[in-house]
């Protein structure tokens, strides 16, 4: 299986330079490439997501760790390249069946550049190389934010790559003293390293944390660190958007590795310093997001901020850095995804139909029944209620977070029911309070089919939510005891 580990940064790679070099000007070529370098990618990742619960190191160039270039493969990384992989597909089939992908040069090659960036980032063991594949990712979002041109999108893009060229500048500083104080920034030496770091030394290892989750908090658009994304994801076309719902959790990824591996509650130097910041912050991102989608004015919007509201209960969970929080804060990813791509994809149908994105009267639109059963199904998904897999995942946030419960139970269950009246109000606008007259019909039979296939992912997570959390919950136990993934690597735990 090792050498299967590298796979899903190698695959994307040849794929999307085969398409640039070999397939350039031939769509229809590019479009069979595509599906069939991501269906390998969905197979590939779950031979991984089987081969994952003992953690398995891959050696670029068989050179050791920490010298060499190291890729692991543990529970977690398996489970976000499913997660990648899983939700690649039905994104691909929208944009083919909406016709997205022709409406500028090189989606499809782009589309696979951001798959190596993003499974690299989550196979990666080392900081350097995580710092790599994040310029990989977001080289490749900046083209696909401003597919299809026009000025408001040119504007958004602009705006993404200033916050996160902020973003790596303050990794390669965050590195640079990492490494200036311990000669090393592959992930598991640090985690060897730092508990034997002398007292002298520690100041510098808290700015260079602090550094840290200012980063991971760009990624995740974590407040108050949060502004590039509600312009960016609502200027983007729907199906990038979509596609971009895995990438702010490259953030909440991050936070975790880190967190558990690196810079865990109990090292001396740090203590609880990763959770004492992230625990206001998340409270913050969590009111910003639902206030957000209450005042809405257009449904691309409202989708951008129902999508920060869901990074905010991310985070929290992530905060208390337990095992309990830890698993309901991987089960809560998986949903928030699914359900923030899925809104996407439903704002898009929307707005190609009414030819405007605003919240305000306009013709009804064709296929009205279907579309409206996707907004609503994706909007209790988001708000939380029963019986989608939003509902389980408040409640096992709830539960992992008990020792808060006056404060976070009240932002959670406060910031659900502002959610519920926005989405509520949206819905009415877009589909009870349409004028009589309707435009000509749309069909694109192929686009409906990939929202529906990820409305049927959100019922999956939800039918089998307990031999999920099970999984989950041995994950998180892992994560909390990393001295499998530090053996791996052939380093010897402090």
């Amino acid at each position: 299986m090792s050498h299967w580990i590298i796979a899903p940064v190698v695959l994307p790679a040849l794929m999307a330079a085969v398409m640039v070099i070999a397939l350039r000007g031939n769509l229809a070529l590019q479009r069979a490439a595509s599906l069939a370098a991501i269906l390998a990618l969905n197979a590939i990742a779950l031979a991984l997501l089987k081969a994952s619960p003992t953690p398995e190191a891959y050696f670029l160039g068989d050179w050791p760790a920490p010298f060499g270039i190291v890729l692991v493969l543990d529970r977690l990384s398996a489970l976000m390249l499913a997660l990648l992989a899983g939700l690649a597909l039905p994104v691909a089939l929208y944009a083919i069946g909406s016709g997205w992908d022709a409406k500028g040069a090189h989606f499809h090659p782009l589309l696979q550049f951001l798959l190596m960036g993003i499974g690299g980032a989550f196979l990666t063991g080392d900081a350097f190389n995580l710092f790599v594949f994040f310029e990989v990712l977001l080289i490749a979002s900046y083209g696909l934010m401003i597919h299809g041109g026009g000025g408001a999108r040119t504007r958004a893009g602009i705006q993404y790559i200033a916050f996160n060229l902020l973003g790596s500048s303050l990794f390669l500083f965050a590195l640079a003293l990492l490494y200036a104080v311990t000669g090393t920034l592959n992930m598991a030496d640090l985690a060897v390293k730092l508990p034997q770091l002398p007292e002298g030394d520690t100041a510098l290892l808290r700015v260079a944390a602090v550094l840290l989750i200012l980063v991971f908090a760009i990624k995740g658009a974590l407040v108050p660190l949060q502004f590039w994304l509600p312009g960016t994801y609502a200027n983007a076309p729907g199906v990038v958007a979509a596609m971009f719902a895995v990438m702010t959790k490259i953030g909440a990824y991050a936070t975790l590795r880190f967190g558990t591996l690196v810079f865990p509650p109990d090292l001396p130097a740090t203590g609880p310093l990763l959770a004492d910041l992230l625990y206001p912050a998340a409270l913050a991102t969590l009111a910003v997001g639902a206030i957000g989608t209450l005042g809405a004015s257009t449904l691309p919007r409202l989708a951008a901020f129902a999508g920060i509201a869901s990074m905010g209960t991310v985070f929290l969970a992530l905060s208390a850095f337990t095992p309990a929080s830890t698993s309901a804060a991987l089960y809560y990813i998986l949903h928030s995804t699914l359900a923030t791509a899925l809104l996407f994809l439903v704002a898009d149908l929307v707005t190609r139909r009414r030819a405007h994105a605003r919240l305000g009267p306009a013709p009804a639109i064709p296929a009205a029944g279907p579309i409206g059963a996707l907004y609503f199904a994706a909007a209790i998904a988001l708000v939380g209620l029963p019986p989608l897999s939003g509902f389980l995942g408040k409640l096992l946030v709830l539960d992992a977070l008990r020792d808060r419960a006056a404060l976070a139970w009240t932002a959670l269950l406060l910031a659900s029911f502002l959610m519920l009246v926005g989405q509520a109000r949206a819905g009415s606008i877009l589909f009870w309070k349409a004028e009589p007259a309707a435009p000509a019909p749309t069909r694109e039979p192929l686009a409906l089919a990939a929202a529906f296939a990820l409305l049927a992912a959100l019922a999956a997570l939800t039918l089998f939510a307990g031999p999920v959390s099970d999984w989950l919950a041995a994950t998180a136990q892992a994560l909390h005891d990393p001295a499998a993934y530090i053996a791996a690597t052939g380093l010897e735990a402090a």
